[in-house]
């Protein structure tokens, strides 16, 4: 394989001495490799290009992820996993959460990871554990998760700005990790080992279910007549999340936040008149808030006991 370093007489990058933290300290470019070409690995793909490195290889299955790879690393080879790990000084695994283990444990088996090689993968869930197979041939491995959803086009690449990621690594190769977020633009967050399946579960359950949540709203509003729901919930979800950010429980409205049982008993009679699903989704968040309220003073015990009776109410 040929190297990534500027000529043969430059010395590889000291990532001890920090390196990859001062471009105009570093001796050297980092030649990437992209192994899983869904969403996410494009656009880091393309972030650390911008960055003055240079991918060299990316391996993809679908037909949508070699496009996401043309349209967002023009002119990288697309080849096999095995073949990437050969070419490529750092190889960033972006595949789904449970495939993780597998693909590191076959790279590991087949000799394809390399002593000295960066590997790093993009799973929230998983911590530097589940490399384990690669460390142990030799491999420095990083877990670096962003925290944002991507679209798998060039949007990406202006939200990776400011973007905060979820970094784990050994202690020796921590300032290595964080570079490297810094390099993609985004803000490295430390998430130590064993807590990392809490932090992934934090993150999906306010990401993957706000989604749910503001799909349900609109289709409520849709039933009602709204001609453009998104138009109409945008404001209001957005000061909604802008304020539970700022003020966490303080920011609760609304009629389960008031104790108000009866307009509560209302929304369950009319929910059963639309949808089959939703009602069950709007008893689980009410229930939720009426806690939350308790908890934080909005609502006193006896409106908190009237709410979570008609929550708790036979369906009809």
């Amino acid at each position: 394989m040929s190297s990534s370093f500027d000529s043969p007489a430059d010395p590889p990058p000291d990532f001890a001495r920090g390196d990859l933290q001062d471009p105009a300290e570093r001796p050297a470019r980092l030649a990437v490799g992209v192994v899983g070409t869904g969403r996410v690995g494009p656009a880091l793909g393309a972030a650390l290009q911008l960055a003055g490195h240079q991918v060299v290889a990316a391996a993809g299955v679908s037909t949508a992820s070699r496009r996401r790879a043309e349209a967002l690393l023009p002119g990288v080879r697309l080849v096999s996993p095995p073949q990437v790990m050969a070419a490529a000084d750092l190889v960033l695994l972006t595949v789904p959460d449970d495939a993780l283990a597998a693909l590191v444990a076959g790279l590991a088996a087949t000799g394809a990871v390399r002593p000295g090689q960066l590997l790093v993968h993009t799973s929230g869930a998983h911590g530097v554990a589940v490399l384990e197979p690669a460390t142990r041939a030799g491999a420095l491995p990083l877990a670096l998760h962003p925290a944002m959803t991507f679209t798998g086009t060039s949007v990406d690449l202006a939200r990776l700005a400011g973007c905060p990621f979820g970094v784990t690594a050994p202690e020796e190769l921590r300032p290595v990790a964080e570079a490297l977020v810094v390099e993609m633009g985004g803000e490295p967050e430390w998430v130590p080992e064993e807590v990392r399946p809490l932090y992934h579960t934090a993150l999906a359950h306010g990401a993957n279910h706000l989604v749910t949540l503001v799909a349900q709203a609109m289709e409520l509003l849709g039933a009602a007549g709204v001609a453009e729901p998104g138009r109409m919930l945008g404001p209001l979800l957005g000061a909604a999340l802008d304020n539970s950010l700022r003020a966490g429980d303080a920011a609760l409205t609304g009629p389960v936040a008031r104790g108000d049982a009866g307009t509560v008993r209302r929304h369950l009679a009319q929910l059963a008149t639309v949808s089959p699903d939703i009602p069950a989704a709007y008893r689980a968040m009410a229930r939720a808030t009426a806690q939350r309220a308790l908890a934080h003073g909005t609502i006193d015990d006896e409106a908190a006991a009237s709410l979570l009776d008609v929550l708790n109410e036979e369906k009809h």
